[in-house]
């Protein structure tokens, strides 16, 4: 099951925005293999999700600072600058509210302000339960954000935090990397 794709992350500037679901964990892990891959790795953080993982554990594995906060004396204006900047993002994992923020053009936090003023492809990861998974809102805003064209990759089935087995798990790391360079390999064939 640990089949990384050819790699195409080389030099490749890669915002991971991670969320509150309880599978913050496994994006130390992407981290990892997004390293491994010699890409440059910036992780964006909401207030929930550092409930989960502190940011000093995405800093240790990225060597960069972990942005938090939509305001900072250091960098004025992150999000645009790192709109900028990135080549590619990944929102994993990826709740139900940021999708519903993307779907809706919604600015209010440093990650959905981010994701507003990006230009680079984004994927996204969801993990949430399956009753959320299903539910039609949820449907509708992804329906809308793949017609803008933001990617997304399949939860998996298993056993959920919240006691159900079901679909709703994030996709394994591997798979997410594995996609992160299936979608740049398009890209580059488009050219």
């Amino acid at each position: 099951m640990k089949s990384i794709a050819k790699t195409n992350l080389n030099g490749k500037k890669i915002v991971l925005g991670i969320t509150g679901s309880i599978a913050v964990y496994k994006a130390c892990e992407i981290v990892r293999l997004l390293m491994k891959q010699n890409a440059e790795v910036i992780v964006v953080m909401t207030k929930s999700a550092k409930e989960f993982v502190a940011p000093l554990t995405f800093k240790t594995l990225t060597g960069n600072t972990v942005i938090t906060e939509m305001f900072n004396a250091e960098a004025p204006v992150p999000h645009i600058k790192l709109g900028e900047w990135a080549d590619f993002v990944i929102v994993a994992p990826s709740t139900a509210n940021i999708v519903g923020k993307m779907a809706s053009g919604i600015a209010d936090d440093i990650l959905s302000t981010f994701l507003l003023s990006v230009k680079a492809p984004v994927l996204v990861a969801p993990a949430m339960n399956q009753n959320m998974l299903s539910n039609p809102a949820y449907i509708r805003n992804v329906k809308i954000l793949k017609q803008d064209g933001v990617c997304f990759i399949d939860a998996e089935e298993g056993y959920l935090a919240c006691g159900y087995e079901g679909v709703g798990r994030l996709a394994s790391p591997e798979k997410i990397i594995d996609e992160v360079n299936n979608i740049i390999r398009g890209l580059v064939k488009q050219k």
